[in-house]
């Protein structure tokens, strides 16, 4: 016989906590969930949640549209199907939170543009750069590589088809056909190789509009900064271009900065860099001393 905690990783049950659903209340459905239908005995007993509270729970949870009874003497319960009631919880909660954020913003004091927002996780920052493609109406710069392109792929392409948005993609990475979704997609491969440089912990930055911006590094953990403030946008608009001027640079004369500077620029490069960074440069061009 499985054990309470085989019925209900504690992983699940802290997921099913952070929407609002007891300790008790996340036990017994899943108990239910994968052994329907039952009493509220039996439900006690496979998820080990006393039999006193196994009661609460279920009231609890018929409250929530989470389970029915479907049977009397004695009464059995069924669980709604967990994409049904999950996906009421999101619809409720979609509502509550926009009205919620539409009665503060009219309370809320102007902000400024001045504030720089700090984002941590894959899964926030990921959703950010989600939201900022989304919201351009002219413009994207973009420096990252194909891993981050790919995932956006899909809203970079309606961005650039649907609603005429510019694209000016840096390229770390070898495929730049892949994202010229129109002719008003400029993709550019870094430096004419496509090879990130030095340690590099910087993920990849974007800019819309100019108006906002928001870079990402990978400093032991994602980790960005997004923010309206003007100068800081000018400073991540400014650095993009260079990388697009470095690439067109690189395409045309690449066989005399490779005579006069080195590959890759590293007579130039290993002057500023840290040991730390010349190790990774070389282990990533294959260059030696």
């Amino acid at each position: 016989m499985a054990s309470p905690t085989d019925l209900a990783p504690p992983d699940l049950v802290a997921q099913m906590k952070r929407l609002g659903l007891t300790e008790y209340e996340s036990r017994i459905l899943l108990a239910l969930i994968q052994s329907p239908p039952a009493t509220a005995y039996e439900m006690a007993k496979r998820s080990g949640v006393p039999r006193p509270n196994a009661y609460s729970a279920l009231e609890g949870l018929e409250a929530r549209g989470a389970v029915m009874p479907v049977s009397e003497k004695p009464v059995r319960y069924a669980a709604r199907p967990p994409r049904e009631f999950f996906g009421q919880i999101l619809a409720q909660t979609q509502t509550v939170c926009d009205s919620l954020a539409g009665r503060l913003e009219t309370l809320a004091a102007p902000q400024g543009d001045h504030y720089v927002w700090t984002l941590e996780g894959a899964a926030e920052v990921q959703a950010k750069v989600a939201d900022m493609i989304a919201a351009a109406e002219s413009e994207i710069w973009l420096k990252g590589d194909t891993p981050l392109l790919d995932r956006h792929a899909d809203a970079l392409r309606e961005a650039a088809t649907r609603r005429g948005v510019a694209l000016m993609i840096i390229l770390f990475g070898t495929n730049p056909d892949d994202y010229r979704f129109t002719e008003h997609c400029a993709v550019f491969v870094h430096e004419a190789s496509g090879v990130r440089m030095g340690s590099a912990d910087n993920l990849f930055t974007i800019a819309i509009d100019q108006t906002q911006m928001l870079t990402a590094n990978d400093d032991g953990g994602i980790r960005a900064a997004h923010t309206q403030n003007r100068a800081v946008v000018k400073m991540a608009l400014s650095l993009i271009r260079h990388d697009y001027y470095m690439a067109e640079i690189f395409d045309r004369f690449k066989g005399e900065l490779d005579a006069t500077f080195g590959p890759h620029l590293s007579r130039l490069r290993t002057r500023s860099f840290t040991e730390e960074q010349i190790g990774s440069f070389r282990e990533k061009t294959g260059l030696s001393d």
